[in-house]
């Protein structure tokens, strides 16, 4: 096994006799070396070897494209260097036959959402065993969604609740939110105010601003004008905005 942080073949190119092995080739992003060599000594065998390893956005970018491993399992916390949402957006397009697969401390349902959207196959969190790592990894390359039963189940269901709300969002920023966020968004495209928003749904002003401000970062808008104009622009051009009205407190 090599030194933590240092792939047994992240320089040595395609000419390696690793990859005219047959084995799966995988590259590790994230910005713990100890998460690195677990996640390799967990899942290197006969079938999987690791290829390459990098601890940064700009890293993971630059040795993805050159190594162009089969699959990459990525954090989407990368320490302040980028995330791993962004690694997988730009190099999805770029590396059509590479499956990107989450491997976060996070189980949160906009996580899940967000790397989904992004291009991820997989998304697994880091109290996964062992064998279940592997194996996903392995189904993920099959092309089947690499994730607890549970989760997937979430992720079905906020689509099937996007579905059915049709007339709030155009496209999947509705779905990255939670439905007590989208009660919020209503309120304020209608002009409210925090305090206003929160006298309406029975809550402290602080919680409202508190989901006003995960509105605008979810929603990737600047200001309330721009969340509530985006929201004005999905309702004109759906059936109106009654899938909020009905939405869970």
């Amino acid at each position: 096994m090599s030194p933590i942080g240092h792939s047994t073949a992240s320089t040595s190119g395609r000419h390696d006799p690793q990859f005219l092995s047959g084995r799966l080739r995988v590259m590790l992003v994230d910005d713990h070396a100890l998460i690195r060599s677990a996640v390799r000594q967990a899942i290197q065998g006969p079938d999987l070897v690791v290829v390459e390893e990098a601890e940064s956005l700009a890293e993971g970018l630059e040795r993805a494209e050159r190594s162009r491993p089969d699959v990459v399992l990525v954090d989407i916390g990368l320490g302040g260097t980028g995330d791993g949402l962004q690694l997988v957006r730009e190099l999805a397009p770029r590396l059509p036959n590479t499956t990107f697969v989450m491997l976060s401390a996070s189980g949160s349902d906009a996580d899940l959402l967000d790397a989904v959207m992004a291009g991820a196959r997989g998304y697994l969190t880091k109290d996964v065993s062992p064998e279940a790592l592997l194996r996903a990894v392995q189904s993920a390359r099959r092309g089947e969604l690499a994730m607890p039963r549970a989760m997937a189940a979430r992720l079905i269901q906020r689509l099937a609740d996007a579905a059915r709300t049709r007339g709030g969002l155009d496209g999947p920023e509705l779905v990255r939110l939670s439905a007590r966020e989208r009660d919020v968004l209503r309120l304020l495209a209608k002009g409210r105010t925090d305090r206003e928003i929160a006298q309406a749904l029975t809550i402290s002003p602080r919680t409202a601003e508190t989901h006003v401000a995960a509105i605008l970062r979810k929603l990737e808008v600047r200001n309330r004008s721009e969340a509530a104009m985006l929201y004005r622009r999905g309702a004109s051009a759906g059936s109106s905005d009654a899938g909020f009205d009905d939405a869970s407190t």
